[in-house]
């Protein structure tokens, strides 16, 4: 299980976590600004899929809309793009990043070592 567990007498408790992932070079491929082209990482959504079934709270946050596109109002493109994938999460951020109790991101934590090792 990913998520941390303890024991007072006879009660197990759990701590939910809250997930933090970039989109982007994180769980799709996106070579250019042409986002709506992105392909999705298939292993890696599911992963994330895995972990919020397991009760976590699970944040996309791509930073689509600053930057290079800053101005485009990227939410509903990356919505619809995010649903057609089947990627289950509880918010999506478009256009700023925040913190969180683990941040995956290809800029952060390295996002290939995170889903390679499964330590989540």
């Amino acid at each position: 299980m990913s998520y941390n567990q303890g024991r007072i007498g006879k009660e197990i408790w759990y701590i939910v976590m809250i997930y933090c992932f970039d989109l982007d070079g994180t769980l799709c491929e996106q070579k250019t600004l042409a986002y709506d082209q992105a392909q999705p990482y298939k292993d890696r959504i599911n992963i994330v899929n895995s972990l919020y079934d397991e009760g976590h709270h699970i944040i996309i946050d791509t930073a689509r809309g600053s930057g290079a596109t800053k101005g485009k109002d990227w939410y509903d493109i990356t919505k619809n793009q995010l649903d057609s994938w089947g990627l289950k999460y509880h918010e999506l951020r478009t256009g700023v990043k925040f913190s969180a109790d683990v941040y995956v991101d290809d800029k952060g934590r390295n996002a290939h070592d995170f889903f390679k090792r499964g330590d989540y």
